[in-house]
């Protein structure tokens, strides 16, 4: 669900000013519902297109990025989710899927916010200007927040107690609130949330950089607990959600979850305990100072449950295809090789010492970097 950088789509848009493109004739449609897509030519977007394209219970696909995808059997409108115009490609549309979203751990926090936000609110306008009567939003079971008295597993009613203080996290609560304010704002237009857990596959975020560290860090006196979601599963859920099975707001991810010290036993990867203070002060500083993208925020996600119930799409028939085991062994294959110390991404040169002095090192001495980068500011 990431976006490039803004003059990247400019670029792209510049490169090809053919907007459309489309469908190539093929199977016959069904009667069932028009879904448009947008984000429609990367990552989960991509492969919901790709799905509902297949699927003999979709009418058409309308594919909407800033360039074009590989899914043939579609139309494609190329244009940025922030343009007004977007409402006249939303036309003859049933159901949006809204999937356009930066979530890059490395883009500049107050343009990925921009983005975000702005496309979220131009979409739900030009969706009710356009006469959709539905629209699918995709944020993320961050959104519960991360604290030690939450229950195990949470109703997907509960409260959201997130802050703003993880990545990304502020944007999510915001397009929830707009998710909720638009359906009073346009009469007709209902909203549905999908909220995945740890999501994995093709996907880089705090959460799974986690699993790249030489050891697994944990926060003394704290009480993680890990639920994971496959693309694949993401997916058939939005389907779901597209399809009109379910409605509302959900959560989606494997049934149950681990507790660390399976996760410890089935990655092999030992942990390394250091206390709360000691943890969560050098991950604030080595952020402040820029050396690593991850701000304190992420680490909660790591210490405290957020496991969802998943009640709601198993009423409606719906299964997950992946266990927590397969998606954590599909993730360390996925990761391995890649080498990250306190949420920074190390060359292969760095890793080798990574690997030596460990994360400890890392962390512990975080004190000295701050003073080698304060000393560094002053001589400038």
């Amino acid at each position: 669900m990431s976006s490039p950088d803004p003059q990247v789509r400019a670029a792209r848009n510049l490169a090809d000013p053919s907007p459309e493109k489309k469908s190539v004739p093929g199977r016959p449609r069904g009667r069932g519902p028009v879904v448009a897509v947008t984000g429609a030519a990367t990552g989960v977007g991509e492969l919901l297109t790709a799905r509902l394209a297949a699927s003999e219970e979709i009418k058409q696909v309308i594919a909407i990025d800033e360039r074009r995808g590989e899914v043939s059997d579609a139309t494609w409108h190329l244009l940025d989710v922030r343009d007004p115009a977007i409402a006249d490609k939303l036309r003859g549309a049933d159901v949006v899927v809204h999937l356009a979203l930066d979530l890059d751990l490395e883009t500049d926090p107050a343009a990925r916010t921009a983005y975000n936000v702005r496309g979220t609110q131009t979409v739900l306008t030009a969706a009710a200007a356009a006469g959709v009567h539905r629209v699918v939003l995709c944020t993320s079971a961050m959104v519960y927040g991360a604290l030690p008295d939450n229950d195990l597993p949470l109703a997907e009613d509960a409260e959201l107690r997130a802050t703003a203080e993880a990545t990304g996290v502020g944007d999510l609560l915001e397009i929830e609130r707009l998710g909720r304010r638009a359906p009073r704002a346009h009469p007709g237009l209902h909203v549905t949330v999908v909220r995945p857990a740890v999501l994995v596959g093709g996907t880089d975020t705090a959460l799974t950089r986690y699993f790249e560290s030489p050891r697994l860090l944990v926060v003394a006196g704290s009480r993680p607990a890990w639920q994971f979601c496959h693309v694949e599963d993401l997916v058939t859920a939005l389907e779901y959600a597209a399809l009109e099975k379910i409605d509302g707001e959900f959560a989606v991810g494997c049934d149950g979850w681990l507790e660390q010290e399976e996760v410890e036993e089935l990655s092999g990867v030992r942990r390394m305990e250091l206390p709360s203070a000691v943890a969560l002060g050098a991950a604030a500083r080595l952020h402040r100072i820029g050396l690593t993208p991850s701000p304190a925020g992420d680490l909660a996600y790591t210490m405290h449950p957020w496991v969802v119930s998943v009640s709601r799409l198993h009423d409606a028939g719906w299964r997950p295809a992946w266990t927590n085991e397969e998606v954590l062994a599909a993730l360390l294959e996925e990761v391995e090789g890649r080498h990250t110390v306190a949420g920074r991404r190390l060359g292969r040169k760095d890793a080798t010492a990574a690997g030596a002095a460990g994360a400890t090192v890392a962390l512990l001495g975080t004190a000295a970097l701050v003073r080698r980068a304060r000393k560094a500011r002053r001589r400038i």
